[in-house]
């Protein structure tokens, strides 16, 4: 009977769940782990859901970055941050074949294993999407002069942009929403961010600009309809280096 573990859609839940499987010798013939909301039934399988623990992730973490290095924990990272339902499953596989390699800090070279393969293109994606979303984040002020920005990415990339916008804006109140997931990136002014989730937001609040900010947006509207030009629009080209699902919150779209 293969044993599933059912872990909450998050870094701690992924590695939680990796932690009781590991605990209880498992390998990857005989247990996997799955995403909470995204499981499809099988035969000849327990599912055991998973009881989330800070203590437990933190372990799993050490043990990456001891026996597997720095490089191979970060593609492990962003792996689990994908919107991919056999994430779980496939970094629980880079860790068991690791254990069989010579050298288990190159295991992210043996691509032609399934379970690196999938992390790798899973890590790639996720480092792609928050790459692209550092150009594509919009600030608006709000009356209390609070700063923020509504993105609605497909994988949980705040943690991947954190650092460059509290560098950037190490002086600002400021908030990044990524209402598909329901987190707040929140960065007081001189002080450290941090990641909020599973909190109730007024959203008409967030939703109440400054004069200026109003004023701003009717002035870069009409900027960006005067430099285009109707003879060379190209639709196609426009959703090439923006498509539509990054569109949703952009100023110069709404």
């Amino acid at each position: 009977m293969r044993k599933m573990y059912v872990v909450n859609d998050t870094v701690t839940g992924v590695f939680s769940g990796i932690y009781d499987a590991w605990k209880e010798e498992r390998t990857i013939e005989n247990a996997g782990i799955l995403i909470r909301g995204q499981i499809e039934q099988e035969l000849f399988c327990e599912y055991f859901e998973v009881e989330e623990s800070q203590h437990k992730a933190v372990a799993v973490e050490r043990l990456i970055q001891k026996h597997m290095g720095y490089d191979t924990y970060w593609d492990i990272y962003h792996a689990c941050l994908a919107d991919d339902s056999g994430k779980g499953t496939a970094v629980w596989g880079v860790m068991q074949s690791a254990k069989t390699v010579k050298d288990s800090r190159k295991i992210m070279e043996h691509l032609s294993n399934p379970a690196v393969a999938k992390v790798f293109e899973l890590s790639r994606a996720v480092a792609n999407e928050a790459h692209i979303f550092k150009e594509f984040v919009r600030f608006k002020e709000l009356e209390s002069g609070i700063l923020i920005s509504k993105i609605a990415p497909k994988a949980q990339i705040l943690t991947c942009i954190a650092e460059h916008f509290a560098n950037r804006l190490p002086l600002e109140n400021w908030m990044i929403c990524d209402k598909t997931h329901q987190m707040f990136l929140v960065h007081e002014a001189r002080k450290q961010w941090i990641l909020v989730h599973d909190s109730k937001v007024d959203m008409e609040k967030i939703e109440q600009y400054s004069c200026a900010e109003n004023e701003y947006q009717i002035l870069w509207k009409s900027f960006v309809e005067s430099l285009a030009i109707k003879e060379r629009k190209n639709l196609g080209l426009q959703r090439q280096h923006a498509p539509i699902y990054r569109r949703t919150y952009m100023v110069e779209f709404s």
